[in-house]
């Protein structure tokens, strides 16, 4: 089935921040990692814990990702939300995934949001830059639980 002509997308930009930390070039607070994913600390978080989920595939969006790295997405967003759960002792995580600049994307990678607080609490997405060593030892606290 060919693509609709109005199709306004841009190609993927392999300069974008989440392939730069794929390949090595800028560093992120790992929470885990497999052949498929990444999760790390979002740096701009809508609250304590806030923990991005990427595939290792060159995706924008939903509609660019192969099944295999949709459904590895899904699998490591699900072990980081049990430890997110174990780890600030709440049920509530908020999963989002934000398709395209209309919807609130900001970095042309696909990804998931998991962020643990309550929907009526959730911070301004990228506002504010958080600690960087708090971020670090919250990311290794989720990586143990995860690894255990």
């Amino acid at each position: 089935m060919s693509q609709p002509s109005n199709n306004t997308q841009a190609a993927y930009d392999d300069n974008n921040l989440f392939a730069k930390m794929l390949n090595g070039d800028i560093p992120c607070h790992k929470v885990y990692e497999d052949d498929k994913t990444l999760a790390f600390m979002d740096i701009m978080p809508q609250a304590e814990g806030h923990v991005l989920v990427i595939p290792k595939q060159k995706a924008i969006d939903l509609g660019d990702l192969e099944p295999e790295y949709a459904a590895a997405v899904l699998m490591t967003s699900k072990k980081v939300m049990l430890a997110q759960r174990q780890v600030f002792a709440r049920e509530g995580i908020i999963q989002m995934q934000l398709n395209g600049a209309q919807a609130g994307q900001t970095v042309f990678h696909y990804h998931v949001h998991l962020i643990p607080t309550n929907i009526h609490e959730l911070g301004r997405h990228a506002a504010t830059e958080a600690d960087h060593a708090k971020l670090a030892a919250t990311a290794k606290q989720l990586a143990v639980v995860i690894n255990v």
